[in-house]
């Protein structure tokens, strides 16, 4: 059996900035630390933090007036800033800049009186974020179909986002749709896809030419990983979502099998590492990384995290 590795594969800057934001509060304030929903879409990383102070929730309202608290990488609504900031929260902001980039281009296309639709999956932490940052009429719809059938008020005056964790096969058959529905239309065409995300589904691609099977290692609910299982399907080869070694099953294999590894921009390397090893035990004999894009963004931490670390340095040096 031969394993390729896919590259580049894993986290990405907006998740490591994530986690460096939740890791460095935990430091400087001290447990507990509350996360409105999860960090990033991984169940070994928010496992991980709750073990060191961390609590999640999805209840705004159940977080202790004045208790540190942090927006995941998806972002939140205006409604939800507002209320915690009514709540006395100590906030920080871990939302993705990335995603905060489409949250300023809703606005500036609400702000020029355009009717925003939003091409994404409803119910995900990232639409409704976005949808909750303009005050007006917003549509999503994440299918061909739906674009033909979307009824709006002004043909004339329309725009449109997308969620950034999409596949752009089908972000772009989407957009496609709406423009022949509605000429005038206008959005940011495919750039609000995070380069991360395409990166990955690039590679997915390039891979799927030499293999026969493709194991996506990433969280059931992460969207950029569903999307890169698509991806290997789209492009013939047989396709599984894991979540770790665990989910792995002998019988998919033979010793003739080409497998490819890849993994969601919220998975960590040693969930990757880990289905390689259990992958030898079935009798992998020749493993080699793919060639591809070496990323080497990052994101500066916010500028509260910041301050308070420094304040925090100073106290320290001082009691020394």
């Amino acid at each position: 059996m031969k394993v390729t590795l896919s590259q580049p594969r894993g986290f990405c800057a907006g998740v490591v900035r994530a986690i460096e934001i939740v890791e460095q509060a935990l430091e400087i304030y001290g447990a507990p630390i509350y996360v409105l929903h999860e960090i990033v879409h991984n169940q070994h990383v928010v496992q991980d933090l709750k073990q060191r102070g961390v609590i999640f929730t999805e209840d705004l309202g159940s977080i202790p007036s004045g208790s540190v608290t942090i927006f995941s990488a998806h972002g939140v609504s205006t409604t939800i800033v507002e209320s915690a900031k009514n709540t006395s929260l100590h906030i920080i902001d871990a939302t993705c800049p990335l995603v905060t980039k489409v949250h300023l281009q809703a606005q500036k296309y609400h702000r020029q009186g355009d009717e925003l639709i939003i091409i994404g999956h409803a119910g995900h932490p990232e639409v409704e974020g976005t949808r909750g940052r303009v005050n007006g009429m917003v549509h999503v719809i994440e299918s061909i179909e739906e674009a033909e059938t979307i009824a709006v008020k002004d043909p004339e005056r329309l725009a449109y986002v997308t969620q950034t964790t999409l596949s752009i096969d089908d972000t772009r058959g989407v957009v496609d749709a709406l423009k022949r529905r509605f000429p005038k239309i206008h959005g940011p065409e495919l750039d609000d896809i995070c380069y991360a995300t395409q990166n990955r589904q690039n590679a997915v691609r390039e891979m799927s030419k030499e293999i026969d099977i493709l194991l996506v290692v990433g969280a059931r609910n992460s969207s950029n990983s569903n999307r890169l299982r698509e991806v290997g399907e789209q492009n013939g080869v047989t396709a599984y979502l894991i979540q770790d070694s665990q989910d792995l099953d002998s019988i998919w294999f033979t010793p003739q099998s080409r497998v490819g590894i890849t993994a969601g921009a919220s998975t960590p390397e040693v969930l990757v590492q880990e289905v390689l090893n259990k992958l030898r035990s079935y009798g992998v004999d020749e493993v080699r990384d793919l060639d591809g894009v070496q990323e080497s963004i990052n994101f500066r931490l916010p500028a509260t995290l910041l301050r308070a670390k420094l304040k925090q340095q100073a106290i320290d040096s001082a009691n020394k």
